[in-house]
This record gives structure tokens, sequence and C-alpha cells, in this order.
């Protein structure tokens, strides 16, 4: 769906009062407004508002009121004057409601912006009313004086705001970083929601885009899932002797929800979207994406426009992937054991068998999920013939782009003494690759080796934290790389130990890379054992990219445009209304008695 809200229009001004309230006799200075008006989201504004710029008399403390056709909002942002002055990039300072019940806001005022959220209909007359209380320092007296501006502003009328009937939206602001245009940018958002308010999420949710110079809408296609309910109401109830509590809930039942949907955002830019819910009659949306899952779990086969991958029957591992432009030249190992490409996490404990996730014959539990804008299919439990080693691998896979993300991760639930344990290993048919490549930062420089001339079983050493490996074709013109996205060793009851972790390749009848965390086996004295301790933990995630290689002496030259997208994700911004049930002051719950540091606090100026 998409509506066209290109013109030009002119914001009416008329009906300006300005009034003095609650005097003492004598004439108060005036409460000045400089701009009052309505306004589009925008990134430093992403919401339907209005704005004003007021001037006070003098530098004051103050409080600040407004209400819309005598209804007052609840959300109203207090800015300094220089505060929002880059309409095109998101606000820097926000005061969220904990801010005004946990805290005086003893900053002196003398040309603030007042921001109110509220969600205007074209064509329809609003009046607004302002008012300041000025005091004379954070706590409020009899003796302060109070300044009223009102206005009233018709809206726009020619113009297409989304269907009244959602009642609700939230305001998402991407911005790009890496100065690369972005198409179809997958974006995830974990959304909270009360209750009342998401009852039926699924069918409920659109997604739209506003362009920043027309206000356009355009709505794109979106996902919901992973929905989660948390339904406990807090008890209000007076104690055993008839006291009150408190009236003040601690928190509120809430639903959480992920979010995925398709954005483009121009390089350099920030943009908005708008999350729209809360209808009880909507219907349902299918959004039709070149994405497509098939099969039975963990056996299954997924496709894009891209490329064609097949997950192994046993295991649910990447299996077989075929570039779409080069059908006739799939990717695969099928040389050793389970056979699949993607062999990590795993683990050598001796006399067990060396055991991988991808020796699952099937996963203890399998989940997946397929859609429109991301499917996951998902594998975890412990490692075969080692219940005290837990590992997960999960795959995520989008419309139209060549490659999908890896997440692995490994815990160690109970000692285990080991002469490997490894990560994120990629094993290939040793006749489907001719070159391996990779960025050296110890050299500053792109190692290019010849694989297809390399002795078997002879290891090519990197660091393990290196940006990306491939390896590629020269005469089928594929490549596959892993572009590193994220690296973690942790211990809850002892901190990792391991022995010399680095990124190698090994070849023999097949060619792979792979991490050693600890592997000794690769080591000098290979019969050694290191010990894994209980509370450790393994994680990685990883892009893998499947390639047309380029002419010239940098085959691999596709890989700088999508290691540079991928390391450099959209930024989000979340923004949301603040609803009538959040209370005016906040209560916290402290572990112990004592001050809580808020104890004759002046002032909190900045």
């Amino acid at each position: 769906m998409k509506r066209n809200l290109s013109y030009s229009f002119t914001i009416l001004f008329f009906l300006f009062i300005t009034t003095i309230s609650f005097g003492k006799g004598e004439k108060e200075p005036e409460l000045k407004v400089h701009k009052f008006e309505l306004g589009f989201p925008c990134p430093a504004i992403p919401f339907y508002h209005f704005i004003a710029e007021i001037e006070l008399p003098k530098a004051s403390i103050i409080e600040v009121e407004t209400a819309v056709n005598d209804k007052v909002l609840r959300f109203t942002d207090l800015h300094k004057e220089n505060e929002i002055t880059d309409m095109s990039k998101p606000a820097i300072s926000h005061r969220p409601p904990s801010g005004y019940g946990l805290s005086q806001d003893g900053t002196l005022y003398k040309n603030p912006h007042l921001v109110g959220w509220f969600k205007w209909e074209p064509g329809k007359d609003y009046n607004i009313t302002i008012k300041v209380r000025v005091k004379k320092n954070i706590h409020a007296s009899k003796d302060d004086t109070y300044l009223t501006a009102t206005k009233t502003l018709t809206a726009p009328n020619e113009v297409a705001v989304f269907d009244k009937e959602w009642k609700n939206y939230k305001s998402i602001v991407l911005s790009e970083t890496a100065g690369l245009d972005r198409k179809s940018d997958p974006v995830e958002v974990l959304l909270p929601f009360y209750p009342d308010e998401a009852e039926h999420l699924k069918r409920e949710i659109r997604v739209v885009s506003v362009d920043p110079a027309t206000h356009e809408l355009t709505e794109v296609p979106s996902q919901v899932y992973d929905i989660k309910k948390f339904m406990k109401e807090d008890d209000l109830d007076p104690d055993a002797n008839g006291n009150p509590t408190r009236e003040i809930p601690f928190w509120m039942p809430t639903v959480t929800a992920r979010v995925a949907f398709l954005a483009d955002v121009p390089a350099k830019s920030s943009k908005v979207f708008l999350i729209y819910y809360n209808n009880e009659n909507a219907l349902a949306k299918m959004y039709e994406t070149d994405l497509r899952v098939q099969g039975e779990a963990p056996g299954l086969r997924i496709d894009n426009n891209k490329y064609s991958i097949v997950l192994h029957p046993n295991s649910g591992h990447l299996d077989q992937i075929t570039l779409k432009s080069k059908p006739n030249n799939p990717l695969f190992h099928r040389m050793e054991t389970n056979g699949a490409i993607h062999w990590n996490p795993g683990i050598y404990v001796p006399p067990t068998p060396w055991t991988h996730t991808a020796d699952w014959k099937p996963p203890k539990n399998v989940k997946f999920m397929a859609g429109p804008v991301i499917s996951i299919a998902e594998m975890w439990g412990n490692l075969r013939e080692v219940p005290e080693v837990d590992a997960s691998v999960r795959y995520e896979f989008y419309p139209g782009l060549p490659y999908f993300i890896s997440s692995t991760s490994m815990r160690i639930n109970k000692r285990v003494d080991c002469i490997a344990l490894r990560n994120g290993e990629i094993v290939f048919k040793r006749e489907l690759m001719t070159h391996a490549a990779w960025y050296d930062a110890i050299r500053d420089s792109i190692i290019i080796y010849n694989v297809a001339e390399m002795p078997d079983l002879a290891d090519l050493f990197m660091e393990d934290d290196v940006p990306w490996i491939t390896f590629y074709n020269e005469k089928t013109g594929i490549g596959f790389c892993g572009i590193q996205l994220n690296y973690s060793n942790a211990g809850l009851e002892s901190r990792p130990r391991l022995l010399n972790p680095y990124m190698y390749i090994t070849a023999g009848p097949w060619i792979y890379w792979a991490r050693a965390l600890s592997l000794s086996f690769l080591a000098s004295n290979m019969q050694q054992v290191i010990p894994a301790l209980e509370g450790n933990f393994f994680a990685e995630k990883w892009a893998y990219l499947t390639y047309e290689t380029d002419k010239g002496d940098k085959p691999f030259n596709p890989i700088f445009y999508w290691q540079k997208r991928l390391k450099n994700p959209l930024r989000i911004r979340l923004v949301e209304e603040v609803d009538e049930r959040v209370s005016r002051t906040v209560n916290e719950i402290f572990i112990d008695e004592g001050k809580s540091g808020w104890e004759n606090r002046e002032s909190s100026k900045h």
C-alpha cells in the first residue's frame, strides 16, 4: 500500500491569545510565543506533534503543562533552545516520565522549545494551551506565577495520514552511518505493549516509512513474531493491618514482540518509520518477497533470488549452497562423517569420539520460522555423547540478499578435559576451491594463498578476530566468505582458559577454516589435555556470503562492500508515546535500606 502525500501547504495561525492567570493584582510579564505549529514526523521529532518556541521574561526555573482541546498531554518534552536545531537527525536529549518523577528540573530556561505528541487529523481544529509555572526555586510554592498561551491550529487539510482505525503507533528512527544507500535492509526491533492494545499483533501491525521531504507514507513488508506475555499484576492491596502498601504499581502487565521490516535509508541520513497497532478490525496482511522456505525441519530448503540453500536432513546444518547466477556449480562438502559444510561448535574429549553440532541426528531441539522478511532455523541441545556441553546453531535468512547470518554458542555445564575445543568451521570439498584470502592484521595486508597446491594437513594461521576469510575458485568464478560480526568468550564460575586461540585453514580431501579455542590436537604436543571449566561460554556470529568473483588481481572485491555494510548496521532508536496509565511519580525497590542519593538535592542543572 502506498499513500501519496506530496503537497505544499501553509499552516494557519489564528485565534492567538496570550493571557495571564493567577496574578497578584499587578501586571505580569508576557509569555511570548514565536513559533506555534503542527508538525509531521521527522528524525528529530519522530511523531505527529505540535512545536512551540516560547520566550520567558527572564531566565527562570519552570514547570510546563500543555493541553490539546482541554486534555492534558502526557508526552510533552521541554528542550533548551539549542537542543533540536537539526531536524534531520535524532534528538540528543529527552526526559522520560521517570525523570519528572525522580528529580526536580533546576535548569534556567529563557527560550525553550516545547514539543507535544498528539495524533492530529487532517483538516481538524485543535485548541492548544501552554501553561508555564515560573518558580523561585526548584520547589513549588504559593508565590509562583503562571503564564499561559493559547492558540487554535488547523491541521493541513489535503494530506493523507495513516488509517485512523489504527489507534496507536510507535516510532523508529533509522540512521545510516557508513555512507551506503540501503535498499530493503532488514531491521529487527523488540517492542513492548500493554495487553489491551496487543491482542492481535500479528494481524494488526503495519509499518510505514515517512519520506523526510514530502511526508509521504509508504507501507513496507513487515513480520511479527516471538510474542511473549507477562500478565501478572502488581498487588496494591493493603497489608494485614489494613494500611495501604502503595498507590503506584511497580510494574504493569506487558506483551513484547519482535517486529522485522525492510527499510530503504539513503546514505548518511536518518529516516522515520512508524509502526501502527491496536486495530481490532484489522485483517491479516500477507507480504510477498522472494524469500521461500520448503521442506520439513531440520532438512529445510531456503531460496531467495540470490541463492538456494539446503540444510542437512539429520543436523539442520548448512549442507549445500547454490548461487542462482551459477546454477551448475553448487558448493558442498560430503567427504567426511556428517558431510555438512558447517560443522561447529565441537569438542574432542577422548576416549569419547570427536563430536560436532553437525553430528546431531537429529538435534534435541529444532525450531524454525518462515516469513517474508526473515526466516530462522534454530537447533540446540547437548553435543552427542558429551552431556556436559550444550551448544546451539541459529541461521537467519533474508529476501534479496546474498548472505545469511549464523550464530553459534557453546556452554560448558560441567568441567571436561579436552584436546580440541573449536567453533566457526566451514568445510568444502577440496576440488571446489582454488584459493583462500584473508586480511592479516600483523602484516596489515591481504594474504592470497593457492590452496589447490597446498600440502595435505598443512595449516595456515590467522588471528582469532580476523575480519573476514574467503575461499574462491578462479575457474568457476564462485566465492564463499565468512565475515566475522561478533566473537566473545566468557565464564561465570571461572574465566575461560584458552590455549592460544586462533583461526586457521587446513587442507586434505577437503579444505576448511575453523576457530581453535583450545586445540592442543594441532599443537606440537598433540596429546596434552586442556580443561574447559564449568560455566565457560563461547559465542560468535558470522555473515556467510556467496558471491561471483571479480576479474583482476582481487577476485574477492565484492566482500569489501558487504563487510562495510554488515559491520555498520542501521542505527535504531525507538521513541514511544507516554501512555495515560503511566504514573506521574516513580517508586523503586531498593535491596537494602539506606539513602537513595536524592535526599536534599537542590538542583539538577546540567
